[in-house]
């Protein structure tokens, strides 16, 4: 009996934790989409440049929530900038990325609007950036306004 009993609980348990585990390990990030791209702490970069080991937890756990969503790895434009880095290219004063709280990303062979629009409908993400000439879109994950249903947005959103 007590057998049972103790068969049936670790099978609840493992049911219950089953659901836990995020799409994104499944998601893909190989083949001629991702030729070129290098990975840096297990995310792909678009160059050399780019700095991924400075990102909030939150900040990791939106870019998983994209990756489990559409199934494929994002690739990094911009993640992390030093405040010196962050001035050269132009970045705003109060820059997310220099707090470790921003990215600018794609993921190849999904258009730019279905990121937009999963941007839009994520809780994880605070701030949405749309570029219209460029093949990313920037997230931060700022607190939203109090009695916000969205995002932030700017540039082009």
């Amino acid at each position: 009996m007590h057998d049972k009993r103790l068969a049936a609980a670790l099978l609840a348990s493992a049911m219950a934790l089953s659901g836990c585990v995020p799409m994104a390990l499944f998601a893909s990030g190989g083949g001629k989409d991702y030729a070129g791209y290098k990975s840096s702490w297990g995310t792909y970069v678009a160059s050399s440049t780019v700095n991924t080991i400075c990102m909030t937890p939150t900040l990791r756990l939106a870019l998983l929530d994209f990756e489990g969503r559409f199934g494929k790895k994002v690739v990094l434009n911009s993640g992390y900038r030093s405040p010196n880095h962050n001035d050269v290219v132009g970045g705003a004063d109060d820059s997310y990325h220099v707090k470790c709280m921003a990215a600018d990303f794609f993921i190849p062979g999904v258009p730019k609007s279905e990121l937009i629009a999963h941007a839009r409908r994520s809780s994880l993400v605070g701030g949405l950036g749309c570029y219209p000439d460029r093949n990313f879109i920037h997230i931060d994950v700022r607190s939203r306004p109090a009695g916000a249903r969205g995002p932030v947005t700017f540039s082009g959103c």
